[in-house]
């Protein structure tokens, strides 16, 4: 075996491990506080080698990761902030998240969602159009998604599925693509004019990457479910998608609602550049709110508790 191959073959051994520490992570990342990272990722770090993950330099990663955390839980703290300012000011805030299957819209939106209110901040994903939605008119299913005041609508995937997925899928004919173009401008500037903060946002991944983030899939039975025939689809026609993509790009990059482009191959570092770059798109403040106190909990000397049946409990196996 050639030099050279064998250093291809290590650096896919790299990428692979470091796609199932990062599965890790999101696991890390629903149950950490402040208190506990220290002594959790540290553990970790010694159980990477009980589990026979090639972690490379522990050490070093370990404190990549410490950043990370660190970093997101800030971040995170913004957005409980922001939150706080678009239900005090009534504002009305749209963010599109478009990009290649497997590019990371997911993980970010969980990252921004994570520490919210979901009645203020909700995620919009919609199926494929049923039959009687395809009879109306294109934008007409978006709208009924879109935000009150008070509310953040992230939208995974959007209207511009018809200048991606549509187009190069053959499920929209050349005047219905053309049609959307003329449309979509004029749309978004209606929504801007409303009221609406919109922000769009996509993230960029290599050929490599989605093949490798493909590969992690299709071999781990939490995530298979993500793959869809769509999706395996789209990686025989890559470069259909990115000419769809420079099209899309260059025809709806207008003033009042802008593309914005995260470079997605490193997910962590998308996803902080994203949230950091979200939180500069609203010019919020520090709501001030009244001190929180617990009132005394009322006791009667007549209330007896009834029993619960022991058969509706559920069994303690852990």
């Amino acid at each position: 075996m050639t030099t050279e191959k064998s250093a291809d073959i290590l650096s896919m051994d790299e990428r692979f491990n470091s796609e199932m520490m990062d599965s890790f992570d999101e696991e890390l990342e629903m149950e950490l506080d402040d208190e506990r990272m220290d002594q959790i990722l540290a553990e970790f770090a010694d159980a990477s080698e009980v589990y026979g993950l090639q972690t490379g330099n522990a050490k070093s990663s370990l404190s990549n990761r410490h950043t990370y955390f660190k970093e997101l839980f800030r971040l995170q703290g913004e957005l409980v902030k922001l939150q706080d300012w678009v239900v005090h000011n009534k504002l009305k805030v749209v963010v599109l998240f478009e990009g290649r299957d497997a590019a990371g819209k997911g993980g970010v939106i969980k990252r921004i969602t994570q520490r919210l209110n979901p009645r203020v901040c909700r995620v919009a994903a919609l199926p494929a159009p049923s039959e009687r939605e395809r009879t109306q008119w294109y934008f007409q299913r978006y709208i009924s998604h879109l935000p009150a005041g008070g509310e953040i609508v992230l939208f995974d995937r959007s209207w511009y599925n018809r200048a991606g997925v549509e187009k190069v899928m053959g499920f929209c004919n050349d005047d219905e693509y053309e049609e959307f173009f003329r449309s979509v401008p004029e749309f978004e500037k209606m929504l801007v004019r409303s009221g609406i903060i919109l922000v769009k946002y996509w993230f960029s991944i290599t050929d490599d990457e989605q093949h490798l983030r493909f590969m992690t899939r299709i071999h781990d039975p939490l995530k298979q479910w993500k793959l869809s025939p769509m999706d395996l689809e789209s990686r025989r026609r890559w470069e259909q998608y990115t000419k769809a993509k420079e099209v899309m790009l260059e025809r709806t990059h207008i003033p009042e609602a802008p593309w914005w482009v995260i470079e997605a191959v490193d997910k962590k570092k998308a996803r902080l550049n994203c949230i950091n770059h979200l939180l500069s798109q609203i010019d919020y403040g520090v709501v001030e709110h009244a001190p929180v106190v617990l009132p005394q909990r009322v006791y009667n000397d007549d209330y007896i508790r009834g029993p619960v049946p022991q058969e509706m409990f559920v069994p303690a196996r852990y």
